[in-house]
């Protein structure tokens, strides 16, 4: 292993680029020297890396370039990005494909950044696929990801509508039986997906667009005899679709559309003996390469340390019942 005797520095160009990479309080700087367990240091605009081998200084060039190609572009430097270059291991990627996996929204409140390797195969997944499916534990990022991707697509001009929908599974209390009319009983079952686009768009947005019909909400059932162009229609908690309610489904799309179906296909809550219409999808239409399919994994849950603890429990208790 080559060591480097002194201390490795970067030139940033002025002050405030290196005061925006260095984040309030260098809080910045505290993350990148825990992922590379060296002391990071500035002076004037230079910044520099104590004596670490020539790894360590690779990832520092990467992480320092990353970060002020964001920066430059008038992006925001902060948890995001951080979180993103840092989980991404951004040594094992190509500036073009770290750049090119951000979703910018038009009008949105922040950039969205895939933080692992699996998001960014998801996000590219999504650009270059009609139809994609994607499955995971709660928490990997999967209707984040695809719900961002979505709004880009119509908020910047290339689709004409979203339209989400969910298939009702009911828990005890029928659809009828809520009060107000379709939009206000169909509501709380598709609250998940109203929550990420509150979070990614300034407050009232998401109102307004539906309301404008830029964003229209729908039951899986009142999708049928419909043919959907020109938009990109949003599947959530798809593993509650009948085998017969995905064929109708799939059956949908019209010409320049793109589909986005996600679900997690351990947390099936049909009746019992009733097939899982994704996970029945997967296995027949797998062999079409023009579908992306993309499977997330432990690993890929990034909504909070404990629940990553939490699902790698389950899936090991799954493996040992497995075994008995």
């Amino acid at each position: 292993m080559v060591f480097v005797e002194t201390a490795y520095t970067i030139v940033v160009p002025d002050r405030d680029l290196l005061s925006r990479l260095c984040g309030t309080n260098d809080s910045n700087l505290h993350l990148i020297e825990q992922h590379l367990g060296v002391p990071v240091f500035t002076e004037g605009n230079e910044l520099s890396l104590g004596r670490a081998d020539d790894q360590v200084v690779r990832q520092f060039q990467h992480i320092v370039d990353r970060i002020m190609d964001e920066a430059a572009a008038g992006f925001d430097v902060g948890p995001d990005l951080m979180a993103s270059i840092l989980q991404l291991r951004g040594d094992k990627l190509s500036p073009d494909d770290f750049r090119d996996g951000g979703i910018v929204i038009p009008g949105a409140v922040r950039k969205v950044y895939p933080r692992t390797g699996n998001q960014l195969r998801l996000v590219q997944a999504m650009r270059s696929c009609d139809l994609v499916f994607c499955t995971g534990p709660a928490g990997s990022g999967k209707t984040f990801l695809m719900m961002a991707e979505a709004l880009r697509l119509v908020l910047s001009g290339k689709l004409r509508s979203l339209i989400l929908t969910r298939p009702v599974v009911e828990a005890g209390e029928s659809l009828g039986y809520l009060p107000g009319d379709l939009e206000q009983k169909i509501n709380p079952y598709l609250r998940p997906l109203f929550d990420v686009m509150n979070v990614l768009l300034p407050p009232g947005s998401g109102k307004k667009l539906m309301e404008g019909g830029v964003v229209e909400v729908a039951p899986l059932a009142y999708m049928r005899g419909r043919t959907l162009s020109n938009s990109v229609i949003l599947l959530d908690e798809a593993q509650n679709t009948t085998r017969e309610q995905m064929k109708m489904f799939l059956t949908r799309m019209g010409e320049g559309s793109k589909v986005f179906v996600t679900g997690d296909i351990t947390q099936i809550d049909l009746p019992r003996r009733t097939p899982s219409g994704l996970v029945h999808c997967l296995r027949i239409l797998k062999g079409i390469p023009e579908i992306g399919m993309m499977a997330m994994e432990c690993g890929d849950v990034v909504r909070n340390e404990l629940v990553k603890k939490i699902v790698q429990a389950y899936e090991e208790r799954k493996s040992e019942e497995e075994l008995e």
